[in-house]
């Protein structure tokens, strides 16, 4: 197996690990906690790894103040949406499943060119056939599917609480793609995850002290406070670095196949790490949200 080979199937599977230490976290800690540590600490990561490789491009920045303030304005409107989108994500996840996660994670990737589209013609090039409709609409329903038997299956009505949760996650995360598109035609994607992931961790950590759910982490033993500091680290490296990794060296095209095999790995990892189970229609459901996307993505994938 060669190097990009090894590259695909870890990404896939630490990937399929993240949804369920996702999961683990937002069961054990207050979300508001649980998102500042975690964003505090991979920001930090993230601007260390910044000074390191990428000190180019903060000269280019310090080196042209006209833009620094344009820069700011935007970095900080995103922070403010990667607050609001790991808010209800985190808060979805707690109620539903960590393959609940990835299943709508998947949806995030078809409704996002429908909303670029609006602003960006060459996004609106793309979805301008049918099957982009035919997949879209798949997906919704293979979605829907999946939450009506999930909450059927477990009794439990939170189920579609934690749905519409990640509903407005995945919408807020598809606005919050219109600003880095933006953004990113002036400084590398690399700087704009370290910056709003700061700034997110600096707004979630206001939001705790403010409600003081800050004091909670009192109660916490040193080895769950560390657990929810690797989790920041972890899921920068995979859910940022190592995507935007693919996506600069095999293209966008073996991103988005291997975005689709990522529930597969979740939902084996969440069942031996969480003991989480899934019904026929459930798994069933999962696969049509899966073929909608690949419908939805198909002429994406042609064009990259």
């Amino acid at each position: 197996m060669n190097n990009e080979n090894m590259v695909r199937v870890f990404y896939v599977l630490l990937m399929g690990l993240g949804f369920p230490i996702m999961r683990f976290m937002s069961i054990h800690f207050e979300t508001l906690n649980n998102n500042s540590v975690r964003f505090l600490s991979g920001g930090s990561l993230f601007v260390i790894i910044c000074l390191i490789k990428f000190r180019s491009e903060l000269k280019k920045i310090i080196g042209e103040p006209k833009i620094i303030l344009y820069l700011f304005i935007y970095l900080f409107i995103l922070g403010i949406f990667m607050t609001g989108n790991m808010f209800f994500f985190i808060n979805g996840l707690k109620y539903t499943s960590a393959l609940a996660g990835s299943i709508f994670g998947i949806l995030a990737m078809p409704l996002a060119i429908i909303i670029a589209g609006i602003f960006f013609k060459d996004e609106r090039d793309r979805i301008r056939q049918k099957e982009f409709y035919i997949g879209e609409l798949l997906a919704i329903i293979g979605s829907l599917i999946f939450v009506i038997n999930s909450s059927n299956n477990d009794g439990n009505t939170d189920f579609f609480l934690g749905a519409i949760f990640l509903f407005t996650a995945i919408f807020i995360q598809s606005v919050q793609n219109l600003i880095v598109k933006k953004v990113a035609k002036k400084i590398n994607a690399v700087v704009i995850s370290a910056s709003t992931a700061t700034i997110s961790g600096v707004l979630f950590l206001c939001l705790a002290f403010n409600t003081k759910q800050i004091y909670l982490l009192q109660d916490v033993g040193i080895g769950m406070l560390i657990g929810l500091v690797c989790a920041g680290f972890y899921g920068m490296l995979t859910g940022m670095l190592m995507a935007f990794y693919i996506v600069q060296k095999q293209g966008i095209t073996v991103f988005n196949i291997l975005q689709l095999l990522i529930p597969l790995s979740t939902a084996i990892i969440g069942y031996l790490t969480l003991d989480e189970r899934i019904n026929i229609y459930q798994g069933i459901s999962g696969i049509i949200v899966i073929i909608g996307c690949v419908l939805a993505l198909k002429r994406k994938n042609k064009e990259c």
